[in-house]
């Protein structure tokens, strides 16, 4: 006589021991599909906050999927147990003492994601913390302007609007990056009568970089080249002003991989105003 037709309570056992795993694993998938938007929802944070830089928190989606991958593999690998214990009760032998391998290889696994996730965490708590009113190695103060939901980042400069341009332009130069225009706003003012501050825009780019953005996410178009504003406001404080690459991201929909071909303003803007 099968062991389980004799009492229906071992099946039964079995059956709940493969459902608490299949438990287990729909956690794991879970849990993983939220830290792999981890990095997302960081990045919006530091928009929301007015971050002077939004940074790429790309380890998370290896973290999520490293879990998701395990909730694959317990079901898997809990429904071949469940499969193999019933031929076993089939044939009438003796069913043998559960093993440990999965609970301990799940639990190791797990305490390994979590510490490397805390360590994680840390070094992004460390990385960004605001730098509005931050000496950084120049010695220059660097200070954050964003309104709210526009987009834009300004740091602050102790040159001139001219010398700010001219040292932007030799950035340019050294790294290979076209220069396409150089629009003097203040310049084009001053020409029809009327008084504006210094304010200059440099519009610059890569075909190399840009073209696989636009055809990825046409409308970004609409923001390429990539352009840096260099200008004064009323108290004579010079600022050097951006568009957001994250919040570029979020308004044409461009995919992560394709992130870093605009990020490079966000160095560009930091070495211009040191």
């Amino acid at each position: 006589m099968n062991a389980y037709l004799g009492d229906p309570r071992v099946l039964f056992a079995a059956e709940r021991t493969l459902l608490a795993w299949q438990r287990t694993a729909i956690a794991l998938m879970g849990f993983g599909f939220v830290v792999a938007r981890f990095g997302l929802f960081l990045q919006q944070l530091q928009i929301a906050q007015h971050a002077s830089s939004v940074q790429s928190y790309g380890l998370s989606l290896w973290f999520g999927t490293a879990l998701i991958a395990a909730g694959v593999a317990v079901n898997l690998f809990s429904g071949w147990h469940h499969l193999r214990l019933i031929r076993i009760m089939d044939l009438g032998h003796a069913a043998r003492p559960h093993a440990t391998t999965l609970a301990v290889a799940t639990s190791v696994f797990l305490a390994l994601v979590g510490l490397g996730m805390a360590i994680y965490l840390l070094s992004v708590r460390g990385s960004a913390q605001p730098t509005s009113g931050t000496n950084f190695p120049s010695g220059k103060e660097t200070v954050m302007r964003q309104t709210t939901g526009n987009g834009i980042i300004a740091i602050s400069t102790n040159h001139s609007v001219d010398q700010t341009v001219e040292k932007l332009k030799g950035i340019l130069r050294v790294k290979g990056v076209t220069l396409f225009a150089l629009v003097d706003h203040s310049g084009e003012a001053e020409s029809v009568g009327m008084k504006m501050r210094p304010t200059k825009l440099l519009i610059f780019g890569s075909p190399k970089a840009g073209t696989p953005l636009m055809l990825a996410a046409p409308t970004s178009a609409i923001d390429l080249p990539l352009k840096i504003l260099i200008w004064e406001d009323a108290n004579g404080k010079v600022w050097v002003s951006y568009n957001a690459p994250a919040y570029l991201q979020e308004r044409h929909g461009i995919r992560e991989d394709l992130l870093q071909n605009i990020a490079v303003v966000e160095t560009l803007a930091a070495k211009a105003a040191e």
